[in-house]
């Protein structure tokens, strides 16, 4: 079989990405059991991996990266950056017409690049064969947890982007057992929901069912996790179904408002369609009822499912306040009364090295074999968002995103 190389790239978006396609390991592992690929790793130092790692591992490591024939990286090139009549594989960002990343795509196609999104990566059931979701999901929870403690002076945690890896950020969920008997309710059942609810198990936080939730009260902090079908319902009354959901999400309204009452920390991991109902209104943020005083918004979908998510945040500077009396914004645990919101956009750069391993793995196990053995499957097909100038068949709404 021809030989492929493969090159891993140094990511140049601001801020900087410290997550790589393939750790030293992996790199290992993927010359070992695909005897047609040839790797290289171009020299970084802003890796959560140094140079020095693959090295001693025999990767080699080069300034550039122009003899490969596919480039990996993680997030978007910048444009000064492509190199023309490439492979590459990363995520792009442009699938919804996604303002930023316009002259990305424009660039991708006068250069003549092959265009392979992450994103759109998918087996013949339509499911994501890789992604970051799962480390979206525990860095959210465990800053919705650190939020909840400084709000309230409870405890102090270590900021996940300040801890070496998933095992040095354990060390502090012994903290959070100072917490009063709260109710936390994570939203969604997908990767990202899974993680969330990871963090809380490890944490002891206790499970309970959303009845229980709703109706009993606990000496304890618990947490329930709920399902599209637990705070949606169809708006003409008929029975509840899931597929319809997802096709007609017009056809739903929210039925959230009877969580929140009992709800104080919720941590908000469900996928959003702009179709679909928000989970609550500003307006119900002012009701006397309304208990959530920190919300981790995982999703961070932008004035989406949580309409107190006016801007995203940084790993820095992750929360900001929200004033439900005046609908402004102010500085984060300004004032007890204030909804305290997280909303950073890129959480799973806060576990670099692990979230680097996991997706790793997805990629050795889910897309490499299809990279370097003929594709027969369709897989990077169907991911191919530009090739040889043009928009794929399956691209071609995007005509006009690109247009001059």
């Amino acid at each position: 079989m021809q030989k492929v190389k493969l090159g891993v790239i140094r990511e140049g978006k601001t801020p900087p990405d410290r997550r790589v396609p393939l750790t030293p390991n992996k790199c290992d592992e993927a010359l070992h059991a695909f005897p047609n690929l040839d790797l290289v790793v171009q020299s970084s130092d802003i890796r959560a991996f140094s140079d020095d790692e693959y090295r001693a591992l025999g990767v080699t490591v080069q300034p550039e990266v122009a003899d490969c024939d596919v480039l990996l990286g993680v997030k978007e090139v910048p444009v000064e950056q492509l190199i023309p009549g490439k492979t590459y594989l990363f995520f792009s960002h442009t699938v919804k017409k996604q303002p930023a990343n316009r002259e990305l795509l424009r660039q991708v196609l006068q250069k003549r690049i092959t265009l392979i999104d992450y994103e759109l990566l998918t087996n013949e059931r339509g499911e994501r064969v890789i992604a970051f979701g799962r480390w979206a999901g525990i860095v959210g929870a465990y800053n919705g947890l650190l939020t909840y403690g400084r709000k309230y002076g409870l405890y102090q945690l270590k900021p996940a982007y300040q801890c070496q890896d998933m095992e040095d950020m354990e060390e502090e969920f012994f903290k959070v057992k100072r917490l009063p008997p709260i109710k936390l309710a994570v939203t969604g059942s997908g990767r990202v929901a899974q993680g969330a609810l990871e963090v809380l198990r490890r944490m002891g936080i206790r499970q309970v069912s959303v009845y229980d939730y709703l109706y009993l009260d606990f000496n304890e902090p618990v947490f329930t996790q709920l399902r599209s079908s637990d705070y949606n319902a169809r708006r003409d009354g008929r029975v509840w179904d899931t597929p319809d959901f997802h096709r007609n999400p017009q056809e739903y309204g929210s039925t959230f408002g009877k969580f929140l009452p009992v709800t104080d920390v919720l941590i908000a991991c469900a996928y959003w369609h702009p179709a679909a109902p928000r989970l609550f209104s500003e307006e119900d943020t002012r009701r006397p009822d309304f208990r959530p005083r920190v919300i981790a918004d995982v999703t961070c979908d932008v004035n989406g499912s949580i309409p107190t998510t006016k801007r995203s945040t940084t790993i820095p500077e992750p929360t900001f306040d929200y004033n439900p009396a005046t609908g402004e914004l102010r500085p984060p645990y300004s004032a007890p009364t204030h909804l305290t919101v997280m909303a950073v956009d890129n959480l799973p750069c806060e576990l670099p090295r692990n979230a680097s391993r996991d997706f790793g793995r997805q990629l050795i196990d889910n897309v490499l074999p299809h990279l370097l053995g003929g594709d027969p499957q369709g897989v990077l097909e169907r991911a191919t968002i530009a090739c040889n100038g043009e928009l794929t068949t399956r691209y071609q709404y995007l005509n006009d995103y690109v247009a001059d």
